[in-house]
């Protein structure tokens, strides 16, 4: 038999038992931050279920001082024989036939509270966080315009997953608005750098790896024990101003035309929930070095959506549908290779997948493929963007088909505001 709760749980939510991804919330504005879990229209305040003694089990009976916290780092040390007893003694206290909370009017009225009524944070403390390049057709889109068509993707991308590390201090939650950047770009002729506002801001649609325990400095993580060192995935937008990035990155790489704001959703699905969709990763080749040369390599069947509501219009427009599974790079194998100099990770780090374009033209992650380079307008509904204009809205979703459920991520959302003077 399913399991069920007995919270109601809509057939087209994102958040039914099957699922209960972790995030962090404030009841009340005059509120302190907490974790929680989503389950259909509700979030289950995890400082009440510890304070109630109901996280009994060998490991978190003496650490629940960890649902105490204003963010889930503290958790996330705790690594994957933690994560399994919560989610066991979640599933089981949320259960349609378990009578603990069911039955605890007192308690059921304290800890579940309406997620329309919660203001939702960042979920994680994020020391540091990198930004891979894991997608073979935004990589090659990419080369392509920018190089020309005859060798688009260079040598080393093929035997290495490409990261850059970015600024941690400007990931911010879902609905926060980010502020078009100002900055230089490419001279015309003979002229000084353009500076001002970004003419070619963008989005990216990406997934990002929350670390768990991580590692100690000079100890590399083993690419086939990766996994126990990755809580949960996120849907992300790394926002990105293509013109400042263009003139900027040679010979360093992404600074200002990408430090300005990272957006991702507030709820973090744990690996565990998954799992059911767990599919083949694209064949490598040629196969990588040992090092990286997994076992069993998989990607997730997780469907992915952008859309754009244009300033001022009520509606939104659906401009990409693609899949995580198109990943070249895994996300365990962009771990095991950020570690293996030695670099530590540690509890509530970021590891961004990078754009996650398909094969189509309407799988293509951002809109530097979609209009390429601005050559092609894209319609939406009446107007045409090139690339964002003040005003515009861009919501990011993400979801697995399951037997009879969803295991989704929720949204992921930002509004352009104009650039400070």
């Amino acid at each position: 038999m399913a399991l069920k709760s007995f919270v109601e749980v809509r057939p087209d939510s994102h958040f039914p038992i099957q699922n209960l991804p972790y995030g962090v919330f404030k009841p009340a504005p005059n509120s302190v931050p907490r974790p929680g879990v989503a389950i259909g229209d509700y979030v289950l305040d995890l400082s009440e279920i510890a304070s109630a003694g109901l996280f009994d089990g060998p490991i978190l009976n003496n650490s629940s001082d960890v649902f105490h916290q204003p963010n889930l780092n503290r958790f996330l040390e705790l690594g994957r024989p933690a994560w399994k007893e919560a989610r066991a003694t979640l599933q089981k206290l949320l259960s349609s036939t378990e009578p603990t909370l069911r039955d605890n009017a007192n308690l059921r009225q304290k800890a579940l509270v309406l997620s329309d009524n919660v203001e939702l944070l960042l979920p994680i403390a994020i020391g540091d966080y990198t930004d891979f390049f894991s997608s073979k057709h935004h990589a090659k889109n990419c080369g392509t315009i920018f190089r020309g068509p005859e060798n688009p993707i260079p040598p080393n991308w093929f035997h290495i997953p490409i990261a850059y590390h970015g600024r941690a201090s400007s990931v911010v939650i879902s609905g926060t608005d980010i502020i078009r950047p100002r900055g230089q770009s490419h001279p015309t002729g003979n002229s000084p750098p353009y500076f001002g506002p970004s003419l070619k801001l963008d989005y990216e649609l990406e997934m990002a790896a929350v670390v768990g325990p991580g590692n100690e400095l000079g100890k590399p993580v083993d690419v086939n024990q990766a996994a126990e060192h990755i809580f949960g995935l996120v849907l992300m937008n790394d926002w990105s101003a293509r013109d400042i990035q263009a003139w900027e990155y040679v010979p360093l790489g992404p600074f200002l035309g990408k430090s300005f704001g990272t957006t991702i959703s507030p709820w973090i699905v744990t690996l565990e929930a998954l799992e059911p969709f767990s599919c083949d990763a694209p064949k490598q080749e040629p196969p990588p070095l040992p090092y990286l040369a997994e076992k069993i390599s998989k990607n997730y069947d997780i469907s992915l959506e952008v859309l754009i509501k244009p300033a001022g219009q009520k509606d939104s427009t659906v401009v990409t549908k693609t899949n995580f599974n198109h990943l070249y790079w895994t996300v365990t194998q962009q771990l095991a290779h950020h570690t293996i100099n030695g670099c530590n990770l540690r509890p509530g780090d970021l590891l961004g997948t990078g754009t996650i374009s398909g094969p189509e033209p309407e799988s293509y992650g951002c809109l530097l493929e979609l209009t390429w380079n601005g050559q092609n307008p894209l319609s939406l509904k009446g107007t045409t963007r090139k690339f964002l204009e003040d005003g515009d809205e861009v919501i990011i979703t993400g979801y697995c088909k399951g037997n009879g459920y969803n295991i989704g991520f929720g949204t992921c959302e930002g509004k352009i505001v104009p650039s400070h003077p």
